[in-house]
């Protein structure tokens, strides 16, 4: 039976019994099967996981995973992430191969090697530019920094990459999310003046090669598309209506809303601050909507608000739903690779050097 047949007839099936046998399947496989989930996945997926967290964690545990087959609950770029560290009698797979990052999308390695080059017609970045990708990036990207002296970073250990990279070289090229490289770098006390913004439609992102001389930090014109939803005016309703509140927000998340915040975080470290909070505490929280819901749930003592009045929901983590979870593991009991996630060769190395970077600052 198809891959696709085979789902039709799983949604045809009552979800109850798609969780039973999830279970039963997945107690089957034991330690031949570690599932991965992100804190964005929905509740019915992230049940499963073996170990949650976000980006920095989960790479992390695939670098150590021992497991011969690899799950994970997220999107491609994760999965990419993960097939990179983990060992070459791994398999990882990601349940649904339509689950991808509009984000990671934004950048391409043609886009940044086209900006590299046009770099060199002003200065030479090879010995006086970091290259620097948010986690949030296919492994191509990730291979171009190993390959040119960069490193990765997660929202985790930003401030960290940034100050390793400034050591390295005066410049620092951040991409896809500009939103968290300039929030990071403000936090810092990097001045406004230093950063300029690079938009891959424009010649030289936009810039005249004056600022690009000038610059220290330049950040690629990218975003969340679910973090933008975040608005200023959102926290200051939010006040207005609770004047005790705490408004906590990923970094992610644009300037003007995070500067109307009392924390800035990742979302392990959201769930801290959360978790260490007394008893009553009020938050309004500006991150994925099914990390919110769930710290609802968790900490029903500290009234937890969703920042924004419309919803923001990861609408591709919310791809892996448990059918496709369940196929995959029939797949892997079954002895097949359906959906398997194979970062080439000639990638894997350079991707590879830039996560280790990473991995070795924390």
């Amino acid at each position: 039976m198809s891959t696709q047949a085979l789902l039709k007839q799983l949604y045809d099936t009552p979800e109850e019994d798609i969780l039973k046998n999830i279970q039963q399947l997945k107690s089957e496989l034991g330690e031949q099967v570690l599932i991965l989930g992100h804190h964005y996945q929905r509740e019915e997926v992230f049940a499963f996981a073996d170990i949650s967290g976000d980006s920095l964690k989960l790479s992390q545990q695939a670098a150590d995973a021992d497991a011969p087959n690899i799950i994970f609950c997220g999107v491609h770029f994760m999965a990419e992430t993960a097939d990179i560290l983990t060992d070459d009698n791994q398999s990882v797979f990601l349940p649904d191969l339509a689950a991808g990052c509009s984000m990671a999308d934004m950048a391409n390695d043609a886009q940044v090697s086209k900006c590299w080059q046009e770099l060199s017609s002003i200065i030479n970045p090879d010995t006086c530019v970091t290259p620097v990708t948010y986690i949030n990036s296919t492994a191509a990207l990730k291979a171009f920094c190993g390959e040119h002296g960069g490193i990765v970073c997660t929202s985790s250990n930003a401030q960290k990459v940034l100050e390793w990279s400034w050591n390295n070289r005066e410049k620092i090229l951040f991409f896809p999310d500009q939103h968290l490289g300039e929030n990071t770098a403000l936090a810092m006390g990097i001045a406004e003046k230093d950063m300029i913004i690079w938009d891959p439609f424009q010649p030289l992102g936009g810039n005249t090669p004056e600022a690009i001389e000038h610059a220290t930090l330049i950040l690629w014109k990218g975003f969340c598309s679910v973090h933008q939803l975040f608005k200023a005016e959102h926290a200051a309703t939010m006040r207005e209506n609770h004047p005790d509140i705490q408004i906590l927000a990923h970094p992610e998340c644009a300037r003007e809303v995070c500067e109307t915040a009392d924390f800035i975080g990742s979302t392990e470290a959201i769930i801290k601050h959360v978790q260490a909070a007394e008893k009553d505490s009020k938050f309004a929280i500006a991150t994925e909507l099914n990390l919110v819901n769930r710290l609802r749930i968790q900490y029903p003592d500290k009234p937890i608000w969703f920042l924004s009045p419309m919803v923001c929901m990861c609408s591709t983590m919310f791809r892996t739903d448990p059918q496709h979870l369940y196929a995959t593991l029939l797949a892997i009991r079954d002895g097949k690779k359906d959906n398997q996630i194979i970062v080439p060769k000639h990638q894997k190395r350079w991707a590879k050097l830039s996560l280790e970077r990473m991995l070795n600052l924390v």
